[in-house]
């Protein structure tokens, strides 16, 4: 069974940083592609940060120039690095795998971001 598991979610003052981590139960080479989502209270989960494997890097256009999605492939870990954030980022922050061989999106449970003003 695929599990993602993600850390690093706290309280942080506006203009702060933080790391989140997601780690696969497996390799993450058993995903063509994963990604950082958030969902704030009311409104839809939306895509954050994503990568296919072996290319291509996309950001919402909110988080350019503030955020780095980046992966460590011997700790089976994806990380969001999180800068100048500001109370607009307060959300549950979620990973998302899609499988290599099934074609299933896989989902972790999520971890809180709240940035103070």
């Amino acid at each position: 069974q695929v599990q993602l598991v993600e850390s690093g979610g706290g309280l942080v003052q506006a203009g702060g940083s933080l790391r989140l981590s997601c780690a696969a139960s497996g390799s993450l080479f058993d995903f063509n592609a994963m990604g950082w989502y958030r969902q704030a209270p009311g409104k839809e989960r939306e895509l954050v940060a994503s990568f296919r494997i072996g290319g291509f890097t996309n950001y919402a256009d909110s988080v350019k120039g503030r955020f780095t999605i980046s992966r460590d492939y011997t700790k089976n870990t994806v990380y969001l690095q999180m800068n100048s954030l500001k109370p607009e980022d307060t959300a549950n922050y979620y990973c998302k795998g899609s499988g290599n061989l099934d074609g299933m999106d896989y989902w972790g449970k999520g971890t809180l971001v709240t940035v103070s003003s």
